[in-house]
């Protein structure tokens, strides 16, 4: 197996060179090869890093949400917050509605099954969106309004909203008794928990950093090893912001030392990385996407509409102008984090149409991944000023 993981990191290592060398985003070039050597491909990855792929995904997510909060000022936060609230559940709410409307035409759907579909597709990539707004935050791009701030922010709340949802119409479908006005309210509860748990945890962990001398490599373990025990009540609390605020709170009580565990996070990340997008990829089947078709197709491009729509009303009454909000449009394109972890969920349930929805769910990672990825690589220099 060892040899097997090195072989496929070299490989990752060179298809995100040829990326870059090509000014294509890096992750492209990874998430294209996890395609070919995963388990739809030519099936080279061993079977027991295929295994755990969920947990190693998770634990290159929870890298990237620590960069992103270690990286979040006070000010910035304020400078962007009613904005920020607005683009977490306005563009997620609007394409997962008109999904589940058009569904019902398209493919003789139910209101449920529709929710069911538009809801898994509805979910902005952090994987995607998130490492390139830190990359943006590094180059001052944009960062005379805070719009990676705003962009990171919106995003890490999107997907709560979209499973959210989702969830409320699988049990539907499943038969499950549940109350609607109690899920619709366990949304922000879980999010102020998450938040509140993150602080707590930062203040202990200032405390503690305060406290004892204790080496920066062994703070970074402490630290992910504690975020990735946190991460465990993620099915109660929202986990992802959590997180972020964790890093966030270091930053504002130990600026000094959450700039030196910064430095060190990007350094794990080199390697978190090519775990994440690698095993995204591995789990996408092309042969499953060709079933969606041009149905497929039809249905996610009226969805980016819609969502692309839901974010210029979000940035309405804000300072954004038209080439700043056009960027935000973009970098609210990609799909890949929720879509790779869930699409294949309401097929294993026996939800009637659960192969049309694996296959959408697919198809959407394919087409919006790349899209979103290179149009956010392409347009920040022109649409973003640099301070």
């Amino acid at each position: 197996m060892l040899f097997n993981f090195c072989v496929i990191v070299l490989l990752a290592l060179l298809a995100n060179y040829i990326m870059e060398k090509i000014k294509m985003p890096g992750l492209l070039g990874m998430l294209i090869l996890g395609i070919i050597v995963g388990p739809y491909g030519f099936d080279y990855i061993h079977p027991t890093i295929v295994e755990v792929s969920k947990e190693l995904k998770t634990f290159a997510l929870i890298v990237i949400l620590l960069r992103a909060g270690l990286g979040l000022k006070k000010q910035d936060l304020h400078k962007v917050g009613k904005t920020a609230l607005f683009m977490s559940f306005i563009p997620g709410i609007l394409e997962g509605c008109i999904i589940m409307v058009i569904s019902r035409y398209l493919l003789d759907f139910t209101w449920i099954q529709g929710g069911i579909l538009g809801f898994i597709i509805a979910a902005v990539s952090p994987a995607v969106v998130v490492p390139q707004m830190i990359e943006l935050k590094e180059k001052k791009l944009g960062e005379n309004k805070q719009i990676p701030t705003l962009i990171l922010a919106g995003a890490s709340v999107d997907d709560v909203f979209a499973i959210t949802i989702y969830s409320t119409f699988l049990s539907l479908y499943l038969g499950d008794s549940i109350n609607i006005t109690t899920q619709i309210i366990k949304i922000p509860i879980t999010i102020l928990l998450g938040i509140v748990s993150g602080i707590i945890i930062g203040f202990i962990l200032c405390y503690v950093f305060k406290k004892f001398h204790i080496r920066d490599t062994k703070k970074v373990l402490i630290l992910l090893a504690i975020c990735v025990c946190f991460n465990e009540l993620s099915d109660y609390i929202n986990t992802l912001l959590g997180i972020m605020t964790i890093g966030f709170i270091l930053l504002e009580k130990l600026p000094v030392v959450a700039n030196r565990l910064s430095t060190k996070m990007n350094k794990v990340w080199v390697f978190a990385e090519i775990l994440l997008f690698l095993l995204i990829g591995a789990q996408v089947d092309v042969s499953v996407a060709k079933d969606a078709g041009l149905v497929g197709i039809i249905l996610i491009t009226i969805g980016l509409i819609f969502r692309s729509i839901g974010v210029i009303i979000a940035t309405i009454g804000s300072e954004l102008n038209i080439k700043e909000r056009l960027f935000c449009v973009i970098s609210y394109l990609p799909k890949a984090t929720v879509q790779a972890a869930i699409g294949s969920v309401p097929l294993a349930y026996g939800v009637e149409g659960g192969e049309w929805i694996l296959a959408i769910a697919v198809l959407a990672i394919l087409i919006t991944a790349p899209l979103g990825s290179i149009g956010i690589r392409l347009t920040a220099h022109k649409l973003l000023k640099n301070i």
